[in-house]
């Protein structure tokens, strides 16, 4: 960073997506797998779960195979986040400037874009309406999803 606050290191779109894609798609799973694991779910019916809004109820007959499916659609999903994120911050500069609000903001709406838009389109199983499990999530996804992604950015694109 020169002395005028602008920054001279050269600007890595690749860079941002992988680290926000990794420690994104890593948070998030370690998280579901706690919280889900906490009401008895474990990680390989969670992977397949994943691998349901592809496959329907079928990819619960798949076994290991299924579950990385799964887990390649959960980063696959991560790095797509990540990529959004680091295009509209050339639009809007200020995703990089408030990395730390915007990214916050950016989970909660990740968070609502997954769960009203994707998942309803899906083949996955859908389940009724929990006001406990949309808080958690929300959580999880400013902190898991959201902010690292924004952290990312900024570090590499500011």
């Amino acid at each position: 960073m020169s002395s005028f606050g602008i920054s001279t290191r050269p600007k890595s779109f690749p860079k941002a997506i992988l680290w926000g894609g990794l420690v994104c798609g890593g948070l998030d799973i370690t998280a579901a797998f706690v919280v889900y694991g906490f009401f008895g779910l474990r990680p390989v019916r969670l992977l397949q779960g994943i691998a349901a809004g592809l496959l329907g109820p079928r990819s619960f007959e798949g076994g290991l195979p299924t579950a990385a499916l799964g887990l390649f659609f959960q980063f696959f999903i991560a790095f797509s986040v990540a990529t959004v994120y680091c295009l509209a911050s050339g639009w809007l500069p200020v995703l990089l400037r408030r990395a730390i609000v915007c990214g916050a903001l950016y989970g909660v709406v990740v968070y609502f874009f997954m769960n009203r838009i994707v998942v309803p389109l899906s083949a996955a199983r859908k389940y009724p309406f929990s006001l406990r499990m949309m808080v958690i999530g929300v959580i999880i996804h400013i902190f898991c999803v959201g902010l690292p992604v924004a952290i990312a950015a900024r570090r590499f694109l500011a």
